[in-house]
């Protein structure tokens, strides 16, 4: 599959689960709980396989400044549900944060399909756009599988400082 049919997909997906969690507030908090680690493993997935996949292979001078950013914004999401995950589904800013989650993966994506995802298709032919889909859905099975950690776990763990470029 073309990688940024691929990602746009994903990005259709993630703000579906978000809107699903945020309308269903009123669920008993292990079930908020549960939504969240479903959410925070897509995000993760997602997030890991454009910093160690797609940025790199698409970087050029043209879409430099939009890949900092975008690892700037990737951090901010992090950040977001590592504090999510660490708060009880009962606190009064749970729904709060949630939301601005929300909002900042939805600024995200929207960055991202109006001026990064152009120029990758002018930039890339669609046979290493379809290989690089490849790559990602690889990299993407590959976290999911690990035993030890969900893919939650370990972007939760990654806010410190933006992935390198």
């Amino acid at each position: 599959m073309d990688v940024v049919q691929l990602l746009v997909d994903q990005h259709r997906q993630l703000e579906g689960r978000f809107a699903a969690a945020l309308k269903g507030l009123d669920v008993q908090p292990e079930q908020r709980r549960k939504r969240l680690a479903e959410i925070g493993d897509h995000l993760g997935v997602h997030l890991a396989s454009e910093e160690e996949v797609f940025y790199p292979a698409v970087k050029q001078a043209s879409t430099e400044d939009i890949l900092l950013e975008s690892l700037e914004e990737h951090l901010s999401l992090k950040r977001l549900l590592a504090d999510l995950l660490a708060l009880d589904p009962d606190d009064a800013t749970y729904a709060a944060k949630l939301k601005v989650l929300a909002e900042q993966t939805e600024h995200h994506h929207r960055e991202e399909e109006e001026h990064l995802f152009p120029k990758v298709r002018e930039l890339l032919a669609s046979d290493r756009r379809e290989a690089l889909g490849r790559e990602v859905c690889e990299r993407q099975l590959d976290m999911r599988r690990d035993p030890d950690e969900t893919p939650r776990e370990v972007i939760a763990q990654d806010t410190e400082r933006a992935a390198p470029l």
